[in-house]
């Protein structure tokens, strides 16, 4: 199966050239890098030194199997979640330096922490970048048949719940990600032909994988389990402790500002072409939220101001938040919808009563 092919009517627009000229000019009348600085490297130490440390002190038995233990384990999971957000997003991204090989090894943080972060780029940077609530090649909103996250999926009795349990779902998310998701999306992808595009190849995603998932179990549990004194089991429990964590806190970070009741849903069909040029189509697509807090935006890595990310996906994250007025100001002009009103209990207000919505609601006609 390939990719369906499907494209935008028009790459570019008096909107799009109006902002990327205005946004050009802010970083040249700054003088600034569009990528990170001391500010961002820093919060790479914070974030890393948050995972590894309390992995340290539970490997070399110093927590014991007492409450620090799980003390340990749930500040990994903060650490885990902060590493997303805020270290290899960026990276991988290429909006971390000016210098290609600085992106690439700290994109591969991601592999450190039993990611991939040749198998992310595929997801997040082609497909869901590219087709932001496209039916059937965004990932970020399929979990059918489990979750419905659009309208355009088959409606079963069960997403009545789904309003309810979704927060299951979505704490386990990275598990499942550790586990499976990786090996499943290299024969996915294979499928699509989404692989060669991206540089590399079946043999060398499978070999990477198998190494990089065999280096992350080994010192993860392997390590603790040898080293610490600490009983098998809790530390198995122990590592699921640190999952739950940090797929809750990655999921409602980013599943806010794509799955709300005012954003466009398309079907991806063959030779379908999208009325709308792709800036546009992001707006229409894409919420922010929570902006008005500057802690906020700078634990979840800016992307609470997911508007700008997506518009700008190679400008690091950390100056999302002085180009926002910027975007604000020239989508009001080309009165183009701009969501960035609410705060973040808001949209998770939202997002629960959109999931409700969509799991008592018929599909709607592809």
């Amino acid at each position: 199966m390939q990719i369906p092919a499907i494209r935008y009517s028009r790459d570019t627009t008096d909107f799009t050239k109006t902002l990327r000229a205005r946004v050009d000019a802010y970083f040249k009348e700054k003088n600034l890098s569009r990528k990170g600085d001391w500010r961002l490297h820093l919060k790479t130490s914070l974030m890393l030194a948050l995972y590894f440390v309390p992995w340290a002190l539970v490997t070399w038995g110093v927590t014991g199997s007492g409450w620090e233990f799980w003390v340990a384990e749930f500040a990994m999971g903060l650490g885990l979640a902060g590493i997303g957000l805020n270290v290899m997003h960026d990276a991988n991204h290429d909006a971390y330096s000016n210098k290609e090989w600085v992106n690439l090894w700290v994109g591969r943080v991601l592999d450190l922490v039993g990611g991939n972060a040749a198998i992310w780029k595929i997801q997040h940077n082609v497909l869901h970048h590219t087709f932001t609530n496209v039916d059937g090649l965004d990932e970020d909103i399929d979990m059918h048949p489990f979750m419905r996250f659009s309208p355009l999926k088959p409606r079963y009795w069960w997403h009545r719940f789904q309003h309810i349990y979704s927060w299951v779902f979505y704490s386990l998310m990275t598990i499942f990600w550790m586990i499976a998701k990786d090996w499943l999306q290299v024969r996915r992808y294979h499928q699509k032909g989404l692989i060669r595009p991206a540089g590399t190849s079946v043999a060398k995603l499978s070999t990477s994988l198998l190494f990089t998932k065999t280096a992350y179990f080994s010192y993860v549990i392997a390590l603790p389990m040898w080293l610490s004194g600490v009983h098998w089991f809790q530390v198995m429990l122990g590592w699921v402790l640190m999952q739950l964590v940090a797929g809750f806190i990655l999921a409602i970070i980013f599943q806010p500002a794509h799955v709300m009741e005012d954003h466009d849903y398309q079907p991806a069909e063959k030779g379908a072409v999208l009325d709308v040029d792709v800036l546009t189509h992001q707006l229409r697509t894409t919420s922010n939220f929570g902006t008005g807090s500057r802690l906020f935006t700078w634990l979840c890595g800016g992307l609470n101001h997911q508007i700008e990310h997506h518009l700008f996906p190679q400008v690091s994250h950390i100056h999302l938040r002085n180009i926002a007025p910027i975007v604000k100001k020239t989508a009001e002009e080309f009165g183009i919808p701009y969501r960035s009103s609410t705060t973040y209990w808001q949209a998770i207000g939202r997002h629960t009563r959109m999931l409700r919505a969509l799991g008592n609601s018929p599909q709607l006609a592809a």
